[in-house]
């Protein structure tokens, strides 16, 4: 047996959640040991079911430089069709949401078959920090009991023998049957049913009028049809397998009877297939993992490891990518030693009320896709699902986007506490709006979150009142505070960004002292009414590594420290070793 591999991280499943997790690790100077048990090179290993990347997520991948080669291979979807018996439905259903998608410059869906943004992951991995081993299997792992800095030894199996991994931490990104969880001993709360859908991507010819939008066909014997257009001219289309369509083919299903069912749920458009890339047959079920960490934060679930729904939504690898930008850098504080260890247990409960909210909405839209009503719904049983459909996607328009996706108050995401003055700005634990500034000098329009990189870094940015005499009584007591506490200054795990509320030929004239960090203007007032900021005074904004708010705060330097304390250390320490 070979002396074990060492590294701070064990990743199991090189799926697109995986990967990522991996990509971020190693962004912010962690070593990684990425385990996949199937050979990517093989067809059957290169497909799956993912395709669509909402709003919010793309806006994550941007801050990690990731979006970029997605957006050269995938389709930007902004419309929406609704067909019923050939004809045009107005006001369409379903997916209209897309058609209004407002306060992001992603105000698109971007559909992307997961084998393509897997290749853009992997391409993009450091390999001088990631070790990616395919067609390894995890057999399983032990959480040493004593104090050691590697207490997770992993095993595996696969060409070439037996590979042992140590780390610090272990975490399953291994899908709905993850190994990790089973051998971890965490349950997997919810329920399955017997309803089945098909999926069924490849090249087709139709006559129907509109083809490349997000389309739902409604029918009375495949449900809810979905048409989706995908990369390189492709199209998926879903349907139900319904227990009547079923015994028809007591055989069992083929990519014949998939390809026969998604032409017969398109009548009366005709259907042809080119070519047919996957397809596959799945039963419907909601699930959740009575918890995402274990073994004293030891080891990790994310992706589908810790939850599994329906496709009926779109949100299954969207939800997975939250869950791994959510758990890298609150992973990486914690390896650095910059963090408390209350940071990390927030992975768990933040992730978990999402998915929550996901898999309760889910249960009602997958029965409404296949012709069934909710328990609670009591209504006319003879109404037609569709529109009650058609009013749960609409009302879950800012959830599907994910920009309304937020988080409730904890150690990271603190309330306004003032006692003598109401909250103020944007709400502790909302993502950050995404807003015009203007560079110095240039005076060129950039975004706020083009500056925001995810860095592993919480980003202090003090917003200046467009009276800078006024708020000069502010920001000079904050420098002074800023120059004589080095560990706010310049803590490793703080950025800190200066938003001017006037403009001028440079930073240090307009302010009338060095900048907190680099300077933008905002002249017109537009990111301090984006951030429901007073224009007449100073304030600062503090925005977590993921985009979100974590708190907002006088500019009062101990104030300030008040609020980091809770979250990160004062001096870098080896945490956990």
């Amino acid at each position: 047996m070979p002396s074990p591999e060492i590294y701070d991280v064990t990743i199991i499943g090189g799926g697109p959640v995986g990967l990522l997790l991996a990509y971020q690790l190693t962004r912010f100077e962690l070593s990684v040991c990425l385990i996949e048990k199937q050979d990517k090179n093989t067809l059957e290993g290169r497909y799956g079911r993912a395709i669509t990347l909402f709003p919010r997520t793309l806006e994550l991948l941007d801050q990690l430089d990731l979006v970029q080669p997605m957006l050269q291979q995938g389709f930007a979807c902004r419309s929406s069709v609704t067909y019923k018996d050939g004809v045009r439905q107005f006001p369409g259903k379903v997916w209209t949401f897309m058609e209004n998608i407002q306060g992001t410059v992603f105000d698109f869906a971007l559909v992307l078959r997961q084998m393509y943004t897997e290749d853009i992951l992997r391409e993009r991995l450091d390999k001088k920090r990631v070790s990616y081993h395919g067609s390894k299997e995890c057999v399983g792992f032990e959480i040493g009991l004593d104090d050691s800095e590697y207490p997770v030894t992993v095993h595996c199996s696969g060409p070439g023998g037996m590979m042992t991994a140590k780390s610090k931490y272990l975490v399953g990104a291994d899908g709905g049957h993850s190994l990790v969880r089973r051998y971890a001993n965490i349950p997997f709360d919810g329920d399955s049913s017997e309803d089945q859908w098909i999926r069924i991507d490849g090249i087709v010819e139709t006559n129907m009028p509109i083809n490349r939008a997000y389309g739902a066909i409604e029918t009375t014997t495949h449900g809810n049809v979905l048409w989706a257009p995908l990369d390189h001219g492709a199209t998926r289309i879903g349907y139900a397998y319904t227990p009547e369509i079923a015994a028809k083919y007591p055989e069992g299903v083929t990519e014949e009877v998939a390809v026969n069912e998604a032409i017969a749920c398109l009548r009366p458009f005709s259907l042809e297939f080119k070519e047919v890339h996957w397809w596959t047959l799945y039963k419907i079920g909601q699930r959740m993992a009575r918890t995402f960490a274990t073994h004293n934060n030891r080891v990790f679930i994310c992706g589908d490891a810790a939850h599994t729904h329906s496709s009926g939504a779109a949100q299954g690898l969207n939800t997975g990518i939250h869950d791994a930008v959510n758990l890298a850098w609150k992973l990486a504080l914690e390896v650095h030693g910059l963090s408390y260890p209350e940071v990390l247990d927030t992975y768990t409960t933040e992730r978990q009320s999402a998915v929550q909210r996901l898999l309760n909405y889910d249960k009602d839209i997958s029965l409404l896709m296949t012709h069934k009503w909710p328990a609670w719904y009591d209504g006319d049983p003879n109404a037609d699902p569709n529109v009650l459909l058609g009013e749960i996607f609409n009302n879950a328009a800012p959830f599907n986007t994910g920009l309304g996706i937020s988080y409730e108050a904890n150690v990271i995401n603190q309330p306004w506490e003032s006692s003598t003055e109401a909250a103020v700005g944007v709400q502790p634990g909302t993502r950050a709006p995404d807003t015009e500034l203007t560079a110095p000098g240039t005076f060129q329009s950039v975004r706020m979150h083009q500056v925001l990189r995810n860095r592993c870094q919480f980003h202090a940015i003090v917003f200046t009142g467009g009276d800078i005499k006024t708020s000069k009584l502010d920001l000079v007591p904050l420098r002074e505070y800023l120059d004589n506490h080095p560990e706010l200054s310049r803590h490793p795990a703080i950025a800190w960004l200066t938003v001017c509320g006037s403009a001028g030929c440079s930073p240090y004239e307009v302010l009338g002292m060095t900048g907190f960090g680099d300077t933008y203007f905002d002249a017109r007032g537009i990111a301090h009414y984006a951030y429901k900021l007073d224009p007449r005074k100073g304030m600062l904004v503090v925005i977590r590594p993921d985009g979100l708010i974590a708190f907002t705060c006088a500019l009062d330097g101990e104030t300030i420290w008040q609020h980091f304390s809770r979250i990160l250390k004062t001096q870098p320490q080896k945490n956990r070793s």
